[in-house]
């Protein structure tokens, strides 16, 4: 079933969490049932009566189930022939069905001595083994709540050749394997291939989109080289597939555009991001059919002689040729100025959704206006061409506002919730929080937050000289306390058909489900390190330092997603549960 296999015991049903009573009840408890049944009295209990049978005296349905949960749970935990966690996992199942009568009988119901014994002992083995799960389970799935949404996660790892498609329980249930490919962002389309980005293994920069069937056999590649293809796309309705493109510009060519010399690194040249809109042809290349780049909505006050002169605060429709953040300077061998990280589409408006890092900010453009229409600024349902017809995070890059009033800091993954889904229509991003020059160590932290767009008609209201609304999210998440969430770098999320939200921090490849008022119902560390699965009890290597206490982990996910049982997708597979990724010893 599995492109991928490894040897590993079903995951552990781990869902909730109960009192753990003192290892010194159990070990009371194994003392009263070894003395009671040494001196005889498991059958006195039965043949004290009246008439002198057994049947009179019989214990009730409870004793009785807690006889033989008992005896298994012995059973088990004193197998010679398990290892440690093989043990734990036959158990803790039966930890988890517990008799519905154990805790009256537990609490001194009217039993006999051994009934209560038993009891003891029970709660004691089980209270050990969650202690036990908590203090050694690091990898897998570690949290699984009844509020969490049953389904399955897309988990393509940052530094690994796989891209794993696990149940909620954290066993797979289809693997794909890309050999000399690293995946970046990954899709299930409706036709149940996999999309996805990918950068070469030598270390060379994202350059190809492939599509894989459900044999990991390449259907479908699109490459736009010596540009790059990188970090997101979206599968249209139409079929097509946007593309974000990074392209180049050399130092004359930003210095004809306005850009202050003074500000630009060495480098000869300055990456940016363009759009296109392909469709496939054939198993490899396709015919562009729409475009859109960010070059052609510059505007900038350092140079008056250029066409493009302007004050940016009186443009918010137009991009600060002048606007960068200085700090990323040093992270990147060229100038990568906008660095736009994802893309979404809204059909209903027909509408692009962008994240340009480096702004810190959400754009939306209009997708109505054609590629000729475009940088002419007019055309379209919302008649400004291709200029931006939205953004919000940062007023700051359009000479509104001050540091205050900046909401995003490196955002990643901005996207409308689905229609259908709770809080359709509004827009949901992963902001990382990443800012330099804060300190060596500051205390950053990540949040999630989901703001209402001013949708006025086909586009958006703002009061003149005002920053764009909303003034604030509608709904954020953050950790109490906040620093104990933080990927500054790739990660995402997801609202769910039950209101909840999945939540990938990249960095350190742990996905987990919050339900609206913020709790963790669900969560499960991706168990590969470097592509190596990781034995339960291990933890993943640092691959990418990036402060004395942070870096990128070896588990490390570009992004996650998640798929209902019912997704066209799914429907040719087999989604039969096989092995967890992680080992067991």
């Amino acid at each position: 079933m599995n492109n991928y296999n490894v040897t590993a015991p079903v995951a552990l049903i781990y869902r909730g969490s109960r009192v753990k009573p003192a290892l010194t009840a159990a070990a009371a408890a194994i003392t009263i049932v070894a003395a009671l049944v040494g001196s005889g009295l498991y059958s006195a209990v039965y043949a004290d009566s009246p008439t002198g049978t057994r049947a009179s005296q019989s214990p009730d349905a409870a004793s009785q189930d807690l006889r033989r949960y008992t005896l298994r749970l012995l059973r088990i935990l004193s197998d010679a022939d398990a290892n440690q966690w093989e043990r734990y996992r036959q158990a803790m199942p039966h930890c988890d069905a517990a008799p519905a009568r154990l805790d009256a009988i537990g609490a001194g119901s009217d039993v006999s001595a051994l009934d209560a014994a038993l009891a003891a002992l029970t709660e004691g083995l089980c209270g050990d083994l969650d202690r036990r799960l908590d203090e050694a389970r690091t990898v897998g799935l570690l949290v699984n709540e009844p509020e969490a949404i049953d389904g399955y996660v897309l988990v393509p790892g940052r530094f690994s050749h796989y891209a794993h498609l696990v149940d909620h329980l954290g066993r797979i249930v289809h693997s794909w394997q890309f050999e000399q490919w690293l995946p970046h962002d990954a899709k299930i389309l409706d036709n149940g291939n996999l999309l996805v980005v990918i950068r070469q293994d030598s270390g060379r920069p994202i350059s190809n989109i492939v599509e894989l069937d459900p044999e990991s056999n390449v259907v479908w590649k699109y490459s736009t080289r010596p540009d790059l293809v990188h970090h997101d796309f979206f599968k249209m309705p139409n079929g097509n597939v946007l593309m974000l493109v990074l392209g180049f510009k050399t130092r004359e060519e930003i210095i004809a555009a306005g850009v202050n010399p003074h500000i630009l690194p060495p480098s000869e040249t300055m990456a940016y991001d363009y759009l296109i809109e392909v469709r496939p042809t054939g198993s490899e290349g396709g015919e562009i059919v729409w475009e859109w780049s960010a070059w052609d909505y510059l505007v900038q006050d350092f140079d008056a002689s250029k066409e493009n002169y302007a004050d940016p605060s009186q443009h918010p429709e137009l991009i600060d040729a002048n606007y960068l953040d200085l700090a990323h300077k040093e992270r990147f061998p060229y100038l990568d100025w906008l660095h736009i990280n994802a893309i979404d589409y809204n059909h209903e408006l027909d509408q692009i959704a962008l994240s340009p890092r480096h702004f810190s900010e959400v754009w939306i453009i209009d997708h109505s206006a054609s590629t000729e229409e475009a940088p002419t600024r007019s055309g379209g349902n919302a008649g400004g061409g291709g200029a931006l017809l939205y953004r919000w995070g940062n007023p700051r890059a359009y000479g509104h506002g001050t540091v205050a009033d900046q909401r995003l800091f490196w955002q990643h993954n901005t996207h409308w919730i689905a229609p259908g889904l709770p809080g359709a229509g509004n827009i949901l991003i992963f902001n990382n929080g990443y800012e330099i020059g804060l300190g060596e160590d500051p205390p950053f932290y990540s949040s999630i937050e989901e703001i209402v767009p001013p949708v006025d008609g086909y586009g958006y209201r703002r009061r003149p000289g005002a920053p764009y609304p909303p003034a604030e999210p509608v709904w954020r998440y953050t950790a109490e306390p906040p620093t104990d969430f933080h990927s500054r770098l790739m990660s995402n999320a997801q609202r769910l058909p039950n209101g909840n939200t999945l939540i990938c921090a990249g960095m350190q490849g742990n996905v987990f489900q919050v339900t609206p008022d913020g709790k963790t119902v669900w969560k499960y560390v991706y168990p590969m390190d470097d592509g190596t699965p990781l034995k339960q009890g291990e933890r993943p290597s640092i691959q990418i330092p990036l402060s004395r206490n942070e870096g990128v982990l070896g588990n490390a996910l570009y992004r996650a997603h998640w798929y209902a049982p019912d997704h066209p997708g799914l429907q040719k597979y087999d989604l039969t549960p096989g092995d967890t990724i992680e080992l067991y010893e």
